[in-house]
């Protein structure tokens, strides 16, 4: 059992009011807040350690280099990796999944096929489009049905030996939707394809395990699970970041230089070029640390409370259709109101200082499969309420009416 309200005093942000009205705070699918103890330990950064990491021998750059690799080892740690050199570091889930797209362009060839699927979020996509654009091969789509759930029947029928690659999220940011990714991951090796996990929305809800799981990519982004913008982690197997060129050249990545030749670093500086978010590095390894210790299993399980809560409390108004109703779904409720856009709604729930997102969520496609504009966006974290929901329930209700 979490202690909710003493859980919500670690959050600072919490305490807002906006527009005059406590801030009821449901966008955690775009970012999370973060508690005191992400807060104070960027301060303390800049206060006590600031240096450039792996370069100095004074004491500063000793002491910073030591708390950023020490982070990468707790990240390591948190999904289970086999190996510390295995975790790189990236801004976020965006520059994670360009860094294996770019990298893949020296494997394919004509002829060859990408494999992605219809739920995926636009940086899922768009990356390995231009990959096809650039190679020649040709990306196939897994569809899903009306319940925002993949056809794993048709994923079975497009896989083939010209299956190079399959990147596919563990959960949708758009619909909540769990992936069966473990089938998938399988599947993907029957037929010699490496396969890419987008755990940007799954990390704040549970702990991967790369190893148990087989895959060969993990990516996700530090600011969604309480901790900093700008920084996230690539996760691959050591074989494939051997097999990968780099994704960027610069300074770090690097273990000779001359204008003949350079040769490249060793594992994982290999894909850390140029000075990186070392901040962000050091305090991801706080955040993580701060959410173990509030506990995957019991953030998972209250979790599931306050999805099941909000739906059965928003699905009693009248016109309200929920988009993605899958059996396995994370804290994420995706509705519209029957004949009302979802901008509007969301622009006077606003008012009431209800935060929720709205739009396509980066996820066009699946727009275009239900043949909506977009959706209003309500994502719960663990330091969310049942008493929130029911403001939120409130606000709808009167948006409906302003709007009808």
């Amino acid at each position: 059992m979490l202690d909710i309200q003493k859980i919500r005093a670690d959050f600072p942000i919490l305490t807002q009011k906006v527009n005059g009205k406590p801030l009821v705070y449901f966008d955690n699918g775009a970012t999370s807040q973060k508690p005191q103890v992400v807060i104070d330990a960027i301060a303390r950064y800049y206060q006590e350690i600031n240096a450039n990491i792996h370069r100095g021998v004074h004491t500063l750059s000793q002491l910073a280099t030591d708390a950023y690799e020490v982070s990468r080892v707790t990240i390591q740690n948190h999904i289970h990796a086999a190996h510390s050199h295995e975790v790189i570091f990236t801004s976020g889930t965006t520059h994670s999944i360009n860094a294996v797209a770019n990298g893949f362009t020296t494997l394919l060839k004509t002829g060859d096929e990408v494999l992605v699927s219809a739920l995926e979020h636009h940086s899922n996509i768009v990356p390995w489009q231009m990959l096809c654009e650039r190679t020649g091969a040709e990306l196939k789509v897994i569809p899903m049905n009306e319940a925002g759930e993949l056809i794993l029947t048709a994923y079975d029928s497009l896989l083939s030996e010209r299956t190079k690659i399959v990147a596919v999220n563990h959960i949708s940011n758009a619909l909540g939707t769990i992936n069966p990714i473990e089938y998938m991951i399988s599947k993907a090796h029957e037929v010699g394809a490496a396969i890419l996990i987008d755990g940007a929305q799954a990390t704040p809800h549970l702990k991967p395990n790369v190893q148990a799981l087989d895959c060969d990519f993990y990516v996700f982004s530090g600011h969604k699970i309480c901790g900093p913008t700008g920084v996230g982690i690539l996760y691959g197997k050591e074989d494939w970041l051997r097999k990968l060129p780099p994704y960027q050249g610069g300074g770090e990545m690097i273990a000779t230089v001359s204008f003949e030749k350079t040769t490249y670093a060793d594992l994982p500086h290999k894909f850390e070029a140029g000075t990186p978010n070392i901040e962000g590095g050091i305090v991801l390894g706080t955040a993580i640390d701060y959410m173990n210790a509030v506990g995957f299993d019991a953030i998972a399980s209250y979790e599931q409370e306050l999805l099941d809560y909000a739906t059965e409390q928003l699905l009693q108004i009248e016109g309200l259709r929920i988009y993605g109703t899958a059996a396995n779904k994370a804290s994420v409720i995706s509705f519209n109101l029957e004949g009302i856009h979802p901008y509007d709604v969301g622009t006077i729930i606003d008012k009431l200082g209800i935060a929720v997102r709205t739009g396509h969520h980066c996820a066009q496609p699946i727009m275009d499969f239900y043949k909506i504009p977009g959706t209003i966006r309500a994502s719960f974290a663990f330091y969310n309420t049942k008493e929130e929901i029911d403001l939120m329930v409130s606000a709808v209700q009167k948006a409906q009416k302003m709007l009808s």
